[in-house]
């Protein structure tokens, strides 16, 4: 297939590149910048210059492919409900470009506050509806897009894509605790926080491309969910400073905009994608990479 790529420079966009090339699709790589599109050159992609913003690039890229991951997002934490906005308008135009074709469309997705207090699991449906709900409402929307002869898929990332080379949450975790000299967690620290090694991910992404069912979700998820003591224990000992818990009234000031994330109980599960789609998930743990100093050197 010709699948145009966005995000396709990203963390995540840079391994799933490869891993669809390698499977023999043609990739077309959305870029808004000079260093975007060299990158893309070099991994053996074509560029398509364009922006979450300029959405008549987006169409075009879209209508000329066989399929579309998007897989770009704003992270402006400043301007949470602007991300969701051109996120919502992303999703839209690109819904527009593919209407009636049965054509894919995967998109990226979060499962934080999917299933408050228990396990989430693929069954489970966003209650973010609207722009102004977190990403704008983008997952309800595009799976919406089934009964207009679509097939979209959401992929639902784990809340850290881990890797050498990862600058997400863990890392700004780990810059916490060194700028704190000590090394924190919420309460009693067993909140657990899942996640996916980033080549792990990138083969889900190929698979659900390949074989995901129009309207379904698929969870990025390798590990359901790890204690946050135990996160904070090893970057503790990696950066020589001690483990301590936060109190939740000063969550906001020790750790910063992160607080609301690494305090959250968010243990998903992936059982159903890995039956559906043939996915097992072979890369170091979290813990493993985290021990390897990945994100306190």
């Amino acid at each position: 297939m010709r699948v145009f790529v966005t995000g396709a420079s990203g963390w995540i966009g840079s391994a799933v590149v490869p891993e669809l090339l390698a499977a023999g699709h043609e990739v077309v790589g959305l870029a808004r910048s000079d260093d975007s599109e060299m990158a893309l050159l070099a991994a053996g992609a074509t560029a398509h210059r364009g922006s979450l913003d300029d959405l008549v690039s987006l169409r075009a890229g879209a209508e000329a492919s066989d399929a579309v991951i998007h897989l770009a997002f704003k992270h402006d934490f400043s301007d949470y409900a602007g991300a969701g906005r051109t996120e919502r308008g992303a999703i839209d135009t690109l819904g527009d470009a593919l209407a009636g074709s049965d054509r894919p469309l995967l998109f990226a997705a979060g499962i934080a506050g999917l299933a408050p207090g228990r396990i989430a699991t693929e069954a489970d449906r966003s209650s973010h509806e609207g722009v102004e709900s977190p990403r704008g409402g983008g997952e309800n929307l595009a799976l919406g897009f089934a009964d207009r002869g679509i097939r979209a898929v959401s992929l639902r990332f784990a809340p850290t894509v881990h890797g050498e080379g990862d600058h997400g949450f863990m890392s700004t975790i780990a810059g916490v605790a060194r700028e704190k000299g000590v090394s924190g967690y919420v309460g009693d620290g067993v909140n657990r926080w899942p996640a996916v090694h980033r080549s792990d991910a990138a083969q889900l992404v190929r698979l659900a491309l390949e074989k995901a069912p129009a309207g379904t979700a698929v969870h990025a998820v390798a590990e359901e969910g790890i204690p946050a003591s135990e996160i904070a224990g090893i970057i503790g000992r990696q950066l020589g400073i001690p483990t301590a818990p936060i109190a939740a009234d000063d969550v906001d000031a020790h750790f910063g905009w992160i607080g609301r994330f690494f305090s959250a109980d968010m243990p998903t599960s992936s059982a159903a994608t890995r039956e559906s789609l043939g996915w097992t998930p072979t890369h170091p743990t979290l813990l493993e990479d985290l021990e390897a100093g990945y994100y306190t050197r």
